[in-house]
C-alpha cells in the first residue's frame, strides 16, 4: 500500500472555521435573543457549541477517533488562551495607563512636600528604597537559601534534614504580614534600640529581613528540586577522578543546575519587590529622599503604589499605574539580566 492509500480524510480549515462561526451565530441568537446575558456569555457558550459541532463534523470526516482527538487538542489550546488572557490583559493595563507619567520629573523628584493639588511628584525615592531593600534582602536570602538547599541535597539524612525540610514548606506559606510583624517585634522593638539610645527605629534593613524571610524557603525549594534534577552520573564521574564533594557541587553540581537557581531566585525577588505590608511595618514609609537603609523612614515602589492608590488627589491614580509599570519593568530587567548571565557558566561554553 501506498502513503497515499493510508492517508485518511482531513478536517479542511473552511469547514473548521465554518463550525466556529455557527457555533458564535447559535450562541448570538440564543443570548442576546432571550435577554439572558451579554457578549461574555456568547463567547462561552459559542466556544461550548464549537467544541460539541467540532466532535460531529470532524467525526463524519475524520472518524471518532481523530475527531476526539481534534477536540481535546481545541479544548488545549482554548485553555492556553484563556491562560495567557489574563496576563495580557495587565500588561496592557500596565501599559496604557502607566505611559502618563514616565518623564524625568516622575523618575527624579519624590513626594517631599508634594500637596493634593500638585501634579508633579515621583517616585525617586520610592526607586531607591526598592532597590536597597531588595538588593540587601537577596544578599541575605540567596546564600542562605543556595546552601541550605545543598546541605539538603548532598548531605542531608536523617531526622535533621526532614525537619529542615519540613519548616521550609511551613515557611513557604507565611503571609507576609506575619514576616513583617515578627521584624517588628524583633528588630525594630528589641534590637534596633541598642543602636539608638534606647528608641526603636524604623529602618530599611528591618524591612531587607523582613523580605529575606519571604524569600528564603522560595529559594531553598526551587534550588533543592535543580540540584536533584543534576544526573547522578556527573557527581560518580567526578568522584572517581578523586574530586572532593564540595569541589565536585562547587565545580559541576551547582554550575550545571545554574540557570533553574536563578529563575527560582528570580520569582523570590519579585515576590520581595511585590510586598507591601512588611515594609509598612518595619520602614515606615517616607516621602523625602532616604539612601541609608539602617537609619530613618524608607519607601518603596510597592508602598508607593498603595499609597497613591488610596490618596484623595486626582494626580494620585497616575502616579501609581506608572509606578507599578516600574516595579514590573525592574523585575523584568533584573530577570532578563540574571538569564543571561546563567547561560554563560562553564558547563555551557
Amino acid at each position: 500500500m501506498t502513503p497515499d492509500n493510508i492517508r485518511t480524510k482531513k478536517l479542511s480549515l473552511v469547514a473548521n472555521l465554518g463550525v466556529a462561526v455557527a457555533a458564535l451565530l447559535v450562541s448570538a441568537a440564543l443570548v442576546l435573543g432571550l435577554g439572558i446575558g451579554n457578549w461574555v456569555l456568547v463567547v462561552v457558550l459559542g466556544w461550548a457549541l464549537y467544541l460539541v459541532g467540532l466532535l460531529y463534523v470532524a467525526g463524519r470526516v475524520e472518524g471518532r477517533r481523530a475527531a476526539r482527538n481534534r477536540a481535546w487538542k481545541s479544548l488545549i489550546y482554548s485553555a492556553c488562551i484563556l491562560a495567557i488572557l489574563p496576563l495580557a490583559s495587565v500588561v496592557w493595563t500596565l501599559v496604557s495607563k502607566g505611559v502618563g507619567r514616565l518623564d524625568g520629573d516622575f523618575f527624579g523628584t519624590s513626594m517631599n512636600n508634594i500637596g493634593a493639588r500638585d501634579q508633579n511628584g515621583g517616585a525617586y525615592h520610592a526607586i531607591i528604597g526598592t532597590l536597597e531593600q531588595v538588593g540587601i534582602a537577596a544578599l541575605i536570602a540567596v546564600p542562605l537559601g543556595v546552601l541550605g538547599a545543598i546541605y539538603l541535597v548532598e548531605y542531608g539524612r536523617g531526622k535533621f534534614a526532614g525537619t529542615v525540610r519540613f519548616f521550609v514548606d511551613v515557611m513557604t506559606g507565611i503571609p507576609s504580614i506575619v514576616a513583617g510583624l515578627f521584624i517588628l517585634s524583633f528588630w525594630v522593638l528589641i534590637v534596633s534600640p541598642w543602636f539608638n539610645d534606647g528608641q526603636p527605629r524604623f529602618s530599611g534593613f528591618a524591612a531587607s529581613l523582613a523580605l529575606s524571610v519571604l524569600m528564603l524557603p522560595t529559594i531553598v525549594r526551587s534550588t533543592e528540586e535543580m540540584l536533584r534534577l543534576v544526573p547522578g552520573p556527573l557527581r560518580e564521574g567526578a568522584y572517581a577522578l578523586g574530586v572532593p564533594q564540595w569541589k565536585t557541587i562547587l565545580k559541576i553540581v551547582v554550575p550545571t543546575a545554574l540557570p533553574g537557581i536563578v529563575t527560582g531566585v528570580m520569582l523570590a525577588i519579585a515576590r520581595a519587590a511585590g510586598e507591601t505590608a512588611p515594609v509598612l511595618l518595619v520602614a515606615g514609609g517616607a516621602a523625602a529622599i532616604n539612601f541609608d537603609p539602617f537609619n530613618g523612614n524608607q519607601s518603596s515602589l510597592a508602598l508607593y503604589v498603595y499609597q497613591q492608590a488610596g490618596d484623595a488627589s486626582k494626580y494620585a491614580p497616575a502616579r501609581a499605574w506608572t509606578a507599578a509599570l516600574t516595579l514590573v519593568t525592574i523585575v523584568l530587567i533584573l530577570t532578563i539580566a540574571a538569564k543571561m548571565l546563567a547561560r554563560r557558566n562553564s558547563l555551557t561554553r
